[in-house]
């Protein structure tokens, strides 16, 4: 983090989600009580086993999901904004300018190539269509995006250039809040690299980020502190280096 006395930027408090899997009459407890805060400028990086709750996490703050019970405020200096009471349309227009959200997968709308989706990352952030297309172009530079790719059909695209497609539309113009689902869980190693590089520098813009990673050497790399999950709840919250020697033995599944 970049500051002493860091702001809160998100405060998810008490958090539960249940859903029933009617196809095998199963019931599952997704979330249970889930309580923390992230700060200004600070890289939160989830971690645990599949089946965790990592995902479902990320989903109710960005509203994929609705929580059983339980709030997700978003502050914003003295105004607090609860994202589990806000209609759609303002959580749609929060969604684009206040904070972002990068899946696993790129859902790109039909024939619409790189640079368009970029460059309308960047207009929902508050650029200038000029300015946005040649931050988009940036975005996609820094990440190894070809350029004689940028206009092409995004299906077309492996899934590593989607992934990668996906990032530089989540870091474009960078909103304040940006949430991570596996960033770079596609991506040989070379390109791995440059995506690690663009997630390092948010720090430099004082980005607060909460990421799922499953590798230990990524966290340790980029993560200011981490959140171990396990069954639904936090079993632990400290920096990487406190969670790896606490020797919790859900670690072993997680980066054995």
């Amino acid at each position: 983090m970049t500051h002493d006395n860091p702001a809160p930027v998100l405060t998810v408090d008490n958090l539960s989600m249940s859903f029933t899997l009617h196809a095998i009459n199963r019931f599952v407890q997704s979330l249970t009580a889930v309580s923390f805060t992230l700060y200004e400028g600070e890289h939160l990086a989830l971690a645990g086993a599949s089946g965790a709750g990592k995902s479902s996490l990320l989903r109710c703050i960005v509203r994929n999901y609705l929580p059983n019970s339980g709030t997700v405020i978003l502050h914003d200096g003295d105004t607090t904004i609860d994202l589990t009471a806000l209609d759609d349309r303002r959580m749609a227009r929060l969604r684009g300018r206040d904070f972002g959200y990068v899946s696993q997968f790129l859902n790109a709308p039909p024939r619409q190539g790189p640079l368009r989706l970029v460059t309308n990352a960047a207009l929902r952030r508050g650029l200038a269509h000029q300015e946005a297309e040649q931050a988009a172009a940036v975005s996609l530079t820094r990440l190894g995006i070809e350029e004689r790719l940028w206009d092409v059909d995004c299906s077309v695209l492996s899934g590593g250039e989607r992934q990668r497609v996906n990032l530089a539309a989540g870091t474009v113009s960078p909103p304040r809040l940006l949430l991570l689902d596996e960033p770079v869980s596609a991506l040989d190693p070379a390109n791995r690299a440059l995506a690690l590089e663009v997630i390092e520098d948010l720090h430099h813009h004082d980005v607060s980020v909460l990421a799922i990673y499953h590798d230990m050497t990524v966290i340790r790399r980029v993560a200011d502190r981490v959140l171990l999950m396990d069954g639904g709840v936090i079993a632990a919250d400290g920096t990487p280096d406190e969670v790896l020697s606490a020797g919790h033995t859900v670690l072993d599944e997680v980066f054995a």
